[in-house]
């Protein structure tokens, strides 16, 4: 647990007692509300759809299956228009600035710096294939996705692949983590050189004894093989906070952006 510095502490010490003194009043509206100056039914789908996708990339919102029905063609405009694109950019932006410094602090040491990314909405992204299969908002189809994951057409996101490549420059050991299954190695790495990813240290993916765990299950033990390797986890990427949790956490995790869907 982090704790807070003694000046925010003080600081809500002083609104909790201003706010006493004044009386109780409502801070927080909940996300079905409306401001008064918004009239709409399209500005309400809106202001709540952009609420709901931060509740989401917080973990606020818990598991969830599909995304709100009045939110598919929030979820298209953010997809496909600027925003996503700059959210990705800052997260990698992010991700740079600490990587610098993390290779510096880490030294010279025995363990070797490496960086672990996720594949599906990390480094690669099935938007040509959420597209057409609403967005999130319908039941996720296994087959038709493995058929797009045999395709091997997945673009590259832009920015994480600058980040990948840079990553590398500095002396990183890049390692692949995906929940796609073993059968899917030829064409993930196929994807993966279509979308001009190269030399990674390694790409793992689930074996038939994952079957049954959780992400976060599987991807903590492949994480504490890495490290019993003798790699020292400096970063992780990844679009689902269940890449990112659990036992044998990189020095700093790096969540990207992704509204369409949840993996346990």
């Amino acid at each position: 647990m982090r704790l807070l510095p003694l000046v925010f502490v003080l600081a809500l010490a002083a609104a909790s007692a201003a706010a006493s003194a004044s009386g109780p009043r409502s801070v927080l509206r909940t996300v079905t509300d409306v401001p008064a100056a918004v009239s709409s039914g399209d500005d309400a789908d809106a202001l709540f759809c952009d609420s709901w996708r931060l509740s989401v990339e917080t973990a606020n919102a818990g598991s969830w299956v599909a995304i709100p029905a009045r939110c598919a063609a929030f979820v298209r405009d953010y997809m496909e228009g600027p925003r996503y694109a700059s959210d990705s950019a800052v997260a990698a932006a992010d991700s740079l600035a600490f990587a610098s410094g993390a290779l510096a602090a880490a030294g010279a040491g025995a363990a070797r710096p490496a960086w672990v990314f996720d594949v599906d909405e990390t480094l690669l992204s099935n938007a040509p294939y959420y597209a057409v299969n609403g967005w999130g908002s319908q039941e996720f189809n296994e087959t038709s996705f493995d058929e797009w994951v045999d395709a091997a057409k997945a673009p590259a996101l832009p920015s994480s692949l600058k980040l990948y490549n840079e990553l590398q420059g500095l002396g990183f050991h890049v390692i692949l983590l995906t929940g796609r299954a073993e059968f899917q190695r030829n064409p993930t790495e196929a994807n993966l050189l279509f979308a001009r990813y190269q030399s990674w240290e390694k790409l793992i993916l689930r074996q038939p004894s994952d079957i049954g765990k959780t992400a976060v299950q599987y991807k903590s033990e492949r994480r504490a093989a890495m490290e019993a390797e003798g790699f020292k986890i400096l970063g992780n990427s990844g679009d689902q906070w269940s890449d990112l949790i659990g036992s044998q956490m990189a020095t700093r995790s790096f969540k990207l952006p992704n509204p369409m869907y949840f993996i346990s």
